[in-house]
C-alpha cells in the first residue's frame, strides 16, 4: 500500500494542486474543500513536500 498523508490547504490551492498533480486527491476521510491527500512518490521534490506541509501547519495553527 502506498504511503499517503493529508495536508490542509486554502480551498483554491487545494483544487489547483489536484488539477496539476495526479498523486494529489481530495482528503481521505476529511473535509474535501480544505484537505488534500498526497501519495508519496519518488519523483516528488522534497521542497514541494516541505512547502505543502508548512502551508498545512500554518493553516491548522492559525495565522498570528
Amino acid at each position: 500500500m502506498p504511503t499517503r498523508f493529508n495536508v490542509k490547504c486554502e480551498p483554491e490551492l487545494a483544487i489547483q494542486l489536484r488539477e496539476k498533480h495526479s498523486f494529489i486527491m481530495p482528503g481521505y476521510h476529511m473535509n474535501k474543500k480544505h484537505w488534500n491527500t498526497i501519495e508519496l512518490l519518488p519523483h516528488i521534490p522534497d521542497t514541494d513536500i516541505q512547502d505543502w506541509v508548512k502551508h498545512s501547519y500554518n493553516a491548522v495553527r492559525g495565522k498570528k
